[in-house]
């Protein structure tokens, strides 16, 4: 039997000047996003289109979605597997492309891990759990463009 999960968020657009969307240029782009018991996102688009560079964009926050799924996978399985990871961090990364019509859409996404784990023996299991976390990612199993993973590892306390 397939388990299913729903998900639901509010999203409030907060960019009314006064005049609604009386002109392209009339309108703020902001919006929050928000969650039940979960502190608001506040969210814009692009600077490219005409939005607030303090705030995070749709397109970033794709980026943050399959970076965060693949390492909450990873985790879960170096722990399964005896990995001791310290530290994890990621540098992630995506190419999206304009269409002549105004449209768009991600090219590819790079994720770029930067793994710590405690004994030089777990090193060589990295590549492989991170196969594996790729595979098993909801998130990058739901897009229709590649996800590509560049990790590496290192010892705590070596250079």
């Amino acid at each position: 039997m397939t388990k299913t999960h729903h998900y639901q968020v509010q999203l409030e657009w907060t960019g009314n000047r006064g005049e609604g969307t009386s002109g392209y240029r009339a309108y703020d782009r902001d919006h929050i996003l928000s969650a039940a018991g979960k502190p608001p996102i506040p969210g814009s688009s692009d600077p490219a289109f005409r939005g607030d560079r303090s705030r995070y964009n749709p397109e970033e926050m794709l980026v943050a979605a399959l970076s965060s799924c693949h390492m909450l996978w990873f985790l879960h399985l170096c722990a399964d597997s005896g990995v001791i990871v310290l530290e994890y961090n990621d540098q992630a990364s995506g190419v999206m492309e304009e269409t002549p019509d105004g449209g768009g859409r991600f090219r590819e996404v790079t994720l770029k891990p930067q793994v710590v784990v405690s004994e030089a023996f777990m090193l060589d299991q990295l590549d492989a759990l991170h196969e594996r976390a790729h595979a098993l990612c909801f998130i990058a199993n739901s897009v229709n463009f590649p996800v590509h993973h560049e990790g590496m590892g290192r010892v705590k306390n070596s250079y």
